[in-house]
């Protein structure tokens, strides 16, 4: 389990860094093309930095995927463990939605209960997902 856990957690920080990467880039263009049509200048730090966007999306996705693993490690009982992992990144992801909002200078209510909605969301569906191909270790 600590195994397959790990190899997901390195695969899907890649992938999220790359996703970044690619989609910072692509505004990174649009941006640079509307400043050339419009003849506006504007300072090069303003603009979208791809690398900075690939480090920070695999860095978030690797911290979020080390709390359920560290959560689930030492727990034996199935339904012990499965009510920790949920209370472990339920915390997790209000204090990822804190940072955000604090980071992102948006309102620090509405970060966390995105962020934490967004997220039991997401584990819902991965659990389901798991349940309907028949997987029962958690």
């Amino acid at each position: 389990m600590i195994l397959s856990g790990f190899a997901m957690l390195v695969a899907g920080a890649c992938s999220m860094a790359i996703g970044e990467f690619v989609s910072v880039y692509s505004q990174l263009d649009v941006e640079v093309a509307q400043i050339k049509r419009s003849q506006q200048e504007k300072e090069k730090d303003q603009l979208p930095n791809p690398i900075q966007a690939a480090v920070a999306s695999a860095l978030a996705f690797s911290l979020g995927a080390i709390v359920p693993l560290l959560a689930a490690s030492f727990i034996g009982d199935h339904k012990v463990r499965m009510g920790v992992v949920v209370a472990a990144v339920s915390m997790a992801l209000v204090v990822f939605g804190w940072a955000g909002s604090l980071l992102g200078g948006t309102p620090v209510v509405k970060s966390c209960f995105r962020v934490l909605f967004g997220g039991l969301m997401a584990m819902a569906i991965t659990f389901g997902l798991t349940k309907l191909i028949g997987s029962t270790a958690i």
